[in-house]
C-alpha cells in the first residue's frame, strides 16, 4: 500500500465536562490511534485529528477530509456525549467515505473504582446512539462498526472498510482506454459512460488501433529483448515460438506507453477490430493485468474497471484477481462445475503453478497464433462479481464460489482456466445470477470477500445483490421486486 494514503480519526465531545476531562479524551482518542496503528491488521495508517467540540471544528475538519488527497475516508467516535445537531454541517459537506466506529477507549468496567466522572468521561454507549441518529436522519451513506476496537473481529472489519474506502478513490480517479468498440450486438457489455462518470468517476473514451498500431511499430528491438528477458524470469518459454512471443511483448510494450501517457488503468479491445495487428493481444494483455492494470474482453470497459478497482483493492493481500468468463458446464454425477476460461485474457495472478507461454492457433479474430499464458487457477473460496446497467441504477452482483482442482487436463484447451462450484448450489447460483441479469465477464478474485465489495456499493450508493450459501430463489425474487420499487426514478 502506498503508505502515503491515510484515514481521519475524529473523536466527539463538547465543552460542558470542562478541560481536565477534554484533556483525557485527547490522551485516550491518542492512545487509541496508536494501538490501532501498531496492531498489524489495518492496511492503512490512521491520524488523529483535534477532538469535535463545537460545530465549527466538525464542518472545518471534514472540509480538511475533502481537500486532503492522502485522505480515504473518516472514522467517527464519540468518547463523550456530543450534541449531534452540531455535526450538520460538517456531515452535509463529507464527500469522502465515512465510517462510524461504536466502540469506547476500556474493555472493562472498573466495578471497585467506577464514579459519575467515569461515566461522564466514558459514554460512547450513548454519546454514539446521538451521533447515530443523525447520520441517519441525514439518510448518509456510512459503515458501523461495534466493539471493543481491539478485538480481532472488529480490526479485520476495519481492514475490509479500508480496503473498499481505496476502492472509491482509485474509482473517482480511473481512466478507461477502449481499443476500438465493444463486439457488435452485444447487450451487456454496453452502458452509459456519462452515468458510468457522474456515479464511479470513470472517465471512458474510445482510441484509434490505428493510433495503436503506430505505437506497436515504433518499439524498438532492445526493448523487446529487455521485456523478454524479464519474462523468462516469470513464465516458462516455449523456445519453438519466440517470434509470436517477442511480438506479443511489442503489443504490450505499445499499449503500456498508450496508457501511461494517457493516465489509463484499465483498457478494452476487440477481436473485431484488429486492424494492422498480427496478433489478438494475449500475453500482452494478461502481463499487464499481473501489473495492476485493468482488462474487460470484447470492449465490456466496465469490467475492466472493476478489475483495475479490485486489484487496487487487494493490494498486499494473498491470491489474486483476474478477468473471467464462464464457459462451459460439467453435469457430472455429482454437483456440476463450472468451466471459466477466455480466448486468451486471464491474468496469472490466479495461477496455481508457473505459468507457461505458448502459441496455438485461434480460431476467432482472423490473424496470426497468439502466444498466451496457459496455466491451472489456484483452488479456494473466490468470489464473482458482475457490474450491470440496469438503464436507471448500475447494479452489482457478486456470487460465492468455492474454486476446485481441475477435473482432467484437458490437453487440447491451450487457454488459462479454472473450475468452480456455486454456492448455495449450481440449480440457484446459476437461476439466481441469471434472474439478476449478471453478465457472462466477471471479476474472479481470491483476494477480495463479500463484504469488501458490499462496502463498496455502499460507497458508491449503487444496487448490490449477493448470491451465497444463504440465498433462495424466492428471496431473491423478492429483493429483486423491492429493488424496483425503490430505484423507481432513481438516479
Amino acid at each position: 500500500m502506498e503508505n502515503k494514503q491515510l484515514f481521519y480519526f475524529v473523536v466527539g465531545s463538547q465543552h460542558l465536562y470542562g478541560e481536565e476531562t477534554l484533556n483525557q479524551v485527547a490522551e485516550n482518542a491518542k492512545g487509541m490511534v496508536a494501538d490501532l496503528n501498531a496492531s498489524g491488521k489495518l492496511p492503512f495508517m490512521i491520524v488523529l485529528q483535534p477532538t469535535v467540540k463545537d460545530p465549527q471544528e466538525a464542518y472545518d475538519v471534514m472540509v480538511k477530509a475533502n481537500t486532503d488527497d492522502a485522505c480515504l475516508g473518516v472514522i467517527t467516535w464519540m468518547h463523550t456525549f456530543s450534541p449531534s445537531k452540531m455535526w450538520i454541517a460538517g456531515l452535509k459537506v463529507l464527500s469522502k467515505p465515512y465510517m462510524h466506529l461504536h466502540t469506547q477507549a476500556n474493555r472493562d468496567i472498573p466495578v471497585e473504582e467506577i464514579d459519575m466522572d467515569f461515566m461522564n468521561l466514558n459514554q460512547s454507549a450513548h454519546g454514539d446512539r446521538e451521533h447515530g441518529f443523525i447520520a441517519t436522519r441525514l439518510r448518509l451513506n456510512r459503515a458501523v462498526i461495534s466493539g471493543y476496537y481491539k478485538s480481532e473481529r472488529v480490526l479485520n472489519r476495519l481492514a475490509v472498510w479500508m480496503r473498499a474506502a481505496l476502492g472509491v478513490a482509485e474509482s473517482k480517479q480511473l481512466k478507461v482506454c477502449r481499443f476500438g468498440d465493444n463486439m457488435r450486438e452485444v447487450a451487456v457489455t454496453e452502458g452509459d459512460k456519462v452515468e458510468a462518470q457522474i456515479k464511479f468517476g470513470w472517465s471512458v473514451n474510445t482510441y484509434a488501433v490505428g493510433d495503436l498500431v503506430k505505437e506497436i511499430n515504433a518499439v524498438t528491438e532492445d526493448e523487446v529483448n529487455q521485456a523478454f528477458d524479464d519474462v523468462k524470469d516469470v513464465y516458462d518459454v516455449a523456445s519453438e515460438s519466440l517470434d509470436a512471443i517477442k511480438y506479443q511483448l511489442k503489443e504490450e510494450i505499445a499499449m503500456q506507453k498508450f496508457l501511461d501517457k494517457r493516465q489509463c488503468k484499465a483498457f478494452t479491445n476487440t477481436f473485431e477490430d484488429l486492424h494492422g495487428m498480427e496478433q489478438l493481444p494475449g500475453l500482452a494483455t494478461q502481463n499487464l493485468m499481473r501489473k495492476g492494470y485493468g482488462y474487460g474482453g470484447e470492449g465490456d470497459w466496465k469490467t475492466s474497471a472493476m478489475v483495475r478497482i479490485m486489484k487496487k483493492m487487494a493490494e498486499g493481500l494473498e491470491g489474486g484477481t483476474s478477468f473471467m468468463e464462464d464457459y462451459t458446464y460439467h453435469y457430472g454425477e455429482d454437483e456440476p462445475i463450472v468451466l471459466g476460461a477466455h480466448m486468451l485474457e486471464i491474468c496469472p495472478s490466479i495461477a496455481k503453478n508457473r505459468p507457461k507461454i505458448e502459441v496455438h492457433e485461434l480460431g476467432i479474430g482472423g490473424k496470426n497464433p497468439p502466444a498466451r499464458l496457459v496455466f491451472e487457477s489456484g483452488i479456494g473460496d473466490a468470489i464473482h462479481v458482475s457490474l450491470i446497467d440496469m438503464g436507471n441504477r448500475f447494479r452489482m452482483i457478486v456470487a460465492e464460489c468455492e474454486v476446485i482442482p481441475a477435473i482432467a487436463d484437458m490437453p487440447k484447451l491451450p487457454v488459462a482456466r479454472t473450475m468452480w462450484k456455486l454456492k448455495p448450489n449450481f440449480e440457484i447460483g446459476t437461476e439466481a445470477w441469471i434472474y439478476s441479469g449478471g453478465a457472462h465477464h466477471t471479476v474472479l478474485s481470491f483476494a477480495l470477500s463479500v463484504e469488501h465489495m458490499r462496502y463498496f456499493a455502499e460507497m458508491m450508493n449503487i444496487e448490490f445483490i449477493h448470491i451465497g450459501k444463504n440465498t433462495t430463489i424466492e428471496s431473491l425474487k423478492q429483493t429483486l421486486a423491492a429493488n424496483e420499487v425503490i430505484y423507481a426514478g432513481y438516479r
